[in-house]
């Protein structure tokens, strides 16, 4: 009984999708449009540990950056999928 069950989940399992350039592409894109939302909504971006290039990311705190990046990765994750599913990618 549970052999069947397993056989019939992993069957519909989808496949997922190969990293390419394309896939890295709107990961960084991602994650770009994260770090501009977090810069111009956090009230205090440049709180806490400082980074050592933090003019590469607008005088941003780890913290901001972290956080930011976060976001950007479920972002990317959520248009990887999408455009996979569509056929896009």
């Amino acid at each position: 009984m549970y052999s069947t069950f397993l056989l019939a989940a992993a069957s519909s399992v989808p496949t997922t999708l190969e990293w390419s350039p394309k896939v890295a592409f709107v990961m960084i894109i991602s994650n770009i449009v994260a770090i501009a939302i977090g810069k111009l909504t956090i009230a205090k971006p440049n709180e806490g540990t400082a980074l050592p290039a933090s003019a590469m990311f607008g005088g941003m705190g780890l913290g901001s950056l972290l956080g930011t990046t976060s976001l950007g990765h479920i972002l990317g994750v959520g248009l990887i999928l999408g455009l996979a599913n569509s056929g896009a990618l």
